[in-house]
């Protein structure tokens, strides 16, 4: 009959409508996620085994970009005569939030193999520009040699990025005396300037992967705090003057409180007296946003030889009264050591006994 067939054209028009749809539908799905690859792709893959840096939305070159293979700096050519414009104050090298595991051990040749760039000592200067700050990296250390390795895996590329010219010092307490940490970060102070003119310094736990590259590890107008959002604390600042972890401080900083102290032996109490001293010379902390300052720890058991502290809860009542004698200008130790590894400066000290 006739109005069956109109019914029947008009059902196979609709199908026929329905079919594109569908077809549409899932073209804009596709389109959709090969966007997602490409802004995933954008994210550091540095934790890979087959990795590399990925390349990032500021259209680098091949040569320009991290973890690619470049001559070493003192083979890199350069114009004679040319003068190089200071790096940007932010550096397009940054990618942002990054993915830290410890589930895969590295090596430290496969972590040489990732940097090219870096040089003896763990020495890194930008090619193309001239870095914003002079930044020696100093660690405290005895018997954390799997932590270094997962420390130099993730923070040699996310320096290079920040376009630093950076030193890394492991300062390294020889013997089985009492651990002394604020002590050995001293020790670096005056170790890294014997080397170079550096103006920044960052004291950095080793056990401590910051999880976004726009954390930079510079100075700042104030002493700065970077390490403010760890897992160990459900990414929270535990209390207000938590000072430890990670930090920085300029040279004319860190010489206005007299470095830290010496006579912290032991677990706990030398960064509430450092806070104590920076706020009695009228500083305040400074710190990034809780998201940028996101950092994991490796988690482990408490070193031996690291015991809580007991007196430094009387010690920290006194910052005030000791600071002017117990510092930089009281640093004694014994230089044991001083290696230039392909990664990293090693400095073994004696630093005494309590």
């Amino acid at each position: 009959m006739p109005g069956d067939s109109v019914n029947f054209n008009l059902l196979h028009r609709t199908c026929k409508l329905v079919v594109l749809l569908c077809l549409l539908h899932i073209f804009v799905t596709v389109v959709f996620y090969v966007r997602s690859l490409d802004i995933r792709f954008a994210f550091v893959q540095n934790q890979q085994k087959k990795g590399g840096v990925a390349q990032t939305d500021q259209k680098l070159s091949t040569a320009d970009a991290p973890g690619t293979i470049q001559p070493p700096l003192s083979q890199q050519n350069r114009e004679p005569g040319k003068v190089l414009e200071k790096c940007p104050e932010t550096s397009p090298l940054l990618v942002g939030p990054l993915r830290v595991e410890f589930n895969s051990p590295v090596s430290l040749d496969f972590v040489k193999k990732e940097n090219p760039n870096v040089e003896v000592g763990g020495r890194f200067r930008p090619r193309n520009c001239l870095a914003q700050q002079k930044v020696a990296i100093i660690i405290p250390f005895r018997h954390r040699e799997e932590h270094l390795k997962f420390w130099l895996y993730y923070l040699h590329p996310i320096l290079q990025r920040q376009q630093l010219d950076y030193g890394v010092y492991v300062i390294q307490q020889e013997g089985e005396e009492i651990f002394n940490r604020a002590k050995l970060l001293n020790v670096g102070y005056v170790e890294s300037l014997k080397d170079y003119d550096y103006e920044c310094f960052v004291f950095s736990d080793v056990d401590l992967i910051p999880m976004d590259d726009r954390n930079t590890y510079t100075c700042f107008s104030q002493p700065r705090h970077l390490s403010v959002s760890m897992d160990k604390f459900g990414f929270r600042l535990p209390y207000k003057q938590y000072f430890g972890g990670v930090s920085s401080m300029s040279k004319e900083q860190y010489l206005k409180i007299n470095g830290f102290p010496n006579n912290y032996w032991g677990w706990g109490g030398e960064d509430d007296d450092i806070y104590n001293r920076l706020a009695s010379k009228g500083m305040s902390i400074s710190r990034p946003a809780g998201d940028v300052g996101k950092c994991r720890m490796i988690r482990h058991s408490r070193d031996k030889k690291n015991d809580p502290n007991p007196q430094r809860f009387n010690r920290i009542a006194h910052t005030r009264e000791t600071m002017g004698r117990d510092g930089i200008n009281s640093l004694q130790y014994r230089l044991v050591k001083k290696e230039r590894l392909e990664l990293y400066t090693m400095v073994t000290v004696d630093v005494g006994k309590p």
